[in-house]
């Protein structure tokens, strides 16, 4: 898909989900791994055309710690959609093992199985050390290192005579999830870039302006390819829609104000609160930046965001406490993108 085509308009793009297995108050922690395949199973009913799945650790607000083993759950699950990591975070893993554990995905799901990588480290000192990390571990240079071993692994290019089985041979798409010095390090290694940050539209312009110019065309991408990645909510009204927003948008202004990433409360929690005036002020920026409101509103906000970027492909990250009105929004947002008429 050229960028010509990605910017005519939101029926020229791929359309895909990231889910990162958000608990819920008052809910066990496993039926948010549960959710996260049930909700794939139903985007890759809806045509959808990727499903990732993250890596968190220590996080009382998300479940998934494990993602290729997450992944390897969702593929099985579904038919036709792709599968990933958005992402595997490499400074915690060994590159042979991160290798291993995606061409084995490849062999059982061929055809189906992308590699998310990016450099993010523990969220905290303490989940830091029980990986035995520091936060020096997501440096760009030791990142380019291991970016570089872990795509040698699938070549067979390893100096060191050992073969990563059943990798070697395989094919796995492999993308860098990034911000600001990561387009580089994307465009250097000649792979697709994940971008992410709808509130600062001009920041990620830069970014993927400096991925093109940069890129190197490479045995895994001849061509730049842009994925964005933001927030999206499609509901009946701009009302119901923008509460949607509400559980994730205080989460993260609890977790900017006492150091803990929660699980989501519902909205109507959330609307009674008494917040601090720190909380509220990281609250009301975290409800903004996000494309919400209804199908039509929507269709064209994403114009607007696909003719800013030229990305050919928009990958949703949605999280909300109700999981009725959010499979409603993404299945109002596949009637927009023309995945599905239903």
């Amino acid at each position: 898909m050229t960028d010509a085509n990605a910017s005519a308009g939101p029926h020229a793009v791929r359309f895909s989900v990231l889910d990162r297995s958000r608990t819920r108050e008052g809910h066990e922690v496993a039926e948010a791994l549960r959710d996260t395949v049930e909700l794939a199973r139903e985007l890759d009913r809806l045509g959808y055309h990727r499903f990732w799945v993250s890596e968190h650790h220590g996080v009382p607000g998300v479940a998934g710690s494990a993602p290729t083993v997450l992944a390897a759950a969702v593929a099985a699950a579904t038919r036709t959609i792709r599968v990933g990591t958005g992402g595997v975070m490499l400074p915690n893993h060994r590159p042979l093992v991160v290798a291993e554990q995606f061409g084995v995905l490849e062999a059982l799901f061929p055809g189906r199985i992308d590699m998310g990588v990016g450099r993010s480290v523990g969220f905290t000192d303490g989940v830091r050390r029980a990986l035995g990390r520091d936060k020096d571990a997501a440096g760009s240079a030791d990142y380019t290192e291991q970016l570089d071993e872990l795509l040698g692994w699938f070549r067979g290019t390893s100096p060191t005579g050992v073969h990563a089985r059943p990798s070697e041979g395989l094919t796995v798409p492999p993308f860098v999830l990034a911000l600001g010095e990561g387009a580089t390090i994307a465009a250097r290694a000649g792979l697709p870039l994940v971008i992410g940050d709808l509130r600062n539209r001009e920041k990620m312009r830069r970014g993927i302006d400096q991925y093109r110019e940069t890129f190197r065309p490479s045995v895994w991408a001849a061509r730049p390819y842009v994925v964005v990645s933001g927030t999206v909510a499609v509901a009946p009204s701009p009302e119901e829609a923008r509460r949607l927003l509400l559980p994730e948008a205080w989460s993260m202004a609890y977790a900017r104000t006492h150091g803990t990433f929660p699980p989501l409360p519902p909205a109507e929690r959330v609307e009674s609160l008494t917040m601090t005036d720190k909380e509220r002020g990281f609250y009301e920026s975290g409800l903004t930046g996000h494309i919400a409101g209804t199908e039509d509103q929507v269709a064209d906000e994403l114009r607007r965001l696909v003719k800013e970027t030229g990305a050919q492909e928009v990958l949703i990250t949605t999280s909300t406490y109700d999981r009725t009105a959010l499979l409603d929004s993404y299945r109002r947002l596949a009637r927009v993108a023309g995945l599905t008429t239903a």
